[in-house]
């Protein structure tokens, strides 16, 4: 039987080796999901501003919710609210996909050659690819209604980089997993909808009571979405200690995701 190596080399170089095949099923992926459509792949920019539209009339006008800031202005609220959104849709794209990542790819699961590990990281690119267009659509309404952005906007990628490493190490753990229990797409769907309201999105980390806000920490997505917004809306450099922490801790769920993958992938043809 094949020993399929996981250490973090071995996760790099399976990345850099098969990053052209990787890029073609990126590509593929993306153009094929709307295939067949009259409006092809401009979906993926009116579907973020369709949803901007939905949250910014329930929250704001509805509602009637404010960002603790001292402006009404319901843009400003809209633009708040979409830079969470922006990083939550992203992370429960991947992570809502993973469980039936195999399951779905049956046929390269008997083709030896065929490095199984790379389609979390497909998925990733793809919903990578949705999350850009919708950071343009910020952009484009920030223009419109506030001029140039804060310079600090050139921090994003860096603010990013952890969470990209959190959510392909999940996504190579809750794909393994779907291929034996076959209840793990069910219970992410719950689990991700949870995420949602206990991660700062529709409100701020300040508007937390205190003796909960440690809790709310804990979560992955916590730091990201408050760092994001921090470069986006309000010019702010990220806090650099909490960053760090975040990035070795994102590195180490993304080898174990690796590792995990790895050692149970001798099982997939059995199972499937």
């Amino acid at each position: 039987m094949k020993h399929f190596s996981f250490s973090p080399i071995q996760m790099i170089h399976s990345l850099v080796q098969n990053f052209s095949l990787i890029l073609t099923l990126v590509k593929r992926e993306v153009v094929g999901r709307y295939r067949g459509s009259i409006l092809g792949i401009l979906w993926s920019f009116f579907q973020p501003l369709f949803m901007l539209a939905i949250y910014s009339f329930v929250f704001s006008v509805v509602f009637k919710i404010r960002w603790g800031t001292e402006s009404n202005s319901k843009i400003e609220f809209a633009l708040v609210l979409f830079a969470g959104l922006v990083v939550f849709n992203f992370f429960a794209e991947c992570i809502n996909r993973s469980p039936v990542l195999i399951l779905s790819n049956v046929n390269y699961v008997k083709k030896v050659v065929f490095p199984l590990e790379i389609l979390p990281i497909v998925s990733l690119g793809s919903a990578f690819f949705h999350a850009l267009v919708s950071l343009c659509v910020w952009l484009i309404f920030y223009l419109i209604f506030f001029g140039l952005p804060h310079s600090t906007v050139l921090l994003l990628p860096i603010v990013l980089l952890p969470l990209l490493f959190i959510t392909i190490g999940l996504s190579w753990f809750f794909a393994s997993l779907g291929v034996y229990l076959r209840d793990t797409s069910q219970v992410i769907n719950i689990l991700t909808t949870m995420l949602m309201f206990l991660s700062p999105i529709f409100y701020p980390l300040s508007a937390v009571p205190e003796k909960y806000r440690s809790y709310l920490l804990l979560n992955p997505l916590t730091p990201v979405i408050e760092q994001t917004r921090d470069v986006l809306m309000w010019g702010k450099t990220p806090n650099w200690l909490i960053f760090v922490i975040y990035f070795c801790t994102a590195l180490f769920i993304a080898w174990l995701g690796f590792a995990w993958f790895q050692k149970t992938r001798k099982g997939f043809a059995d199972v499937i």
